[in-house]
């Protein structure tokens, strides 16, 4: 039963997240909070791992979601159902794509879901934000202001943005590749 809960869960995101990979990320969310299958630092985990892997985002957190939930065939049936809606429209839409090529409609709906795609992608990277950058929890807790933030990761992305900025000839992923060794030291450091 999980496996087909997990497809027809991933199913209905790779229908409806259009925009690409990071508009997956609500979808995701909702997700989280209606099956607990993973958490919300999970999916700040997921992305992470997705953006510093080759391939498409949404189909590497989809395997990954996929595979934390029900193991090897969970990321399986996960990733294989991300991308059967895609599959099944562009199969559709080929065999009229003259036709929609030139449809002055078509171009104006595609044009409208683009500030829809913007807002989800949006929606998504503060969502990551408020889980890498801030700790409410500890917040509430002792009621201090310093602890609202964790400090180490807006630090680490502070730097990150002056480094780019200052070195803008370096390939991102090197930046990936020295947040990544920055995560690890601070992990052993017990930072």
């Amino acid at each position: 039963m999980i496996y087909l809960r997990l497809f027809f869960e991933f199913f209905k995101t790779g229908l409806f997240s259009i925009g690409g990979g990071l508009a997956t990320l609500p979808f995701l969310y909702e997700m989280s909070d209606k099956t607990h299958w993973f958490s919300h630092a999970d999916i700040a985990d997921m992305i992470a791992i997705s953006e510093s892997t080759p391939g498409a985002i949404g189909i590497n957190m989809s395997t990954y979601a996929g595979f934390k939930t029900a193991g090897y065939p969970g990321g399986v049936i996960a990733t294989l159902a991300l991308a059967t809606p895609s599959l099944i429209i562009i199969l559709i839409i080929s065999g009229f794509l003259q036709k929609f090529k030139d449809s002055r409609h078509v171009q104006h709906a595609l044009y409208g879901l683009r500030p829809a795609s913007i807002a989800m992608i949006t929606a998504a990277g503060l969502n990551v934000a408020k889980v890498a950058l801030v700790n409410i929890d500890a917040f509430w807790a002792s009621r201090n202001p310093g602890d609202l933030f964790i400090w180490k990761a807006v630090l680490l992305g502070i730097l990150i943005f002056a480094g780019q900025k200052a070195f803008p000839k370096i390939h991102p992923i090197a930046f990936i590749a020295l947040s990544a060794a920055a995560g690890i030291l601070f992990r052993f450091a017990g930072v």
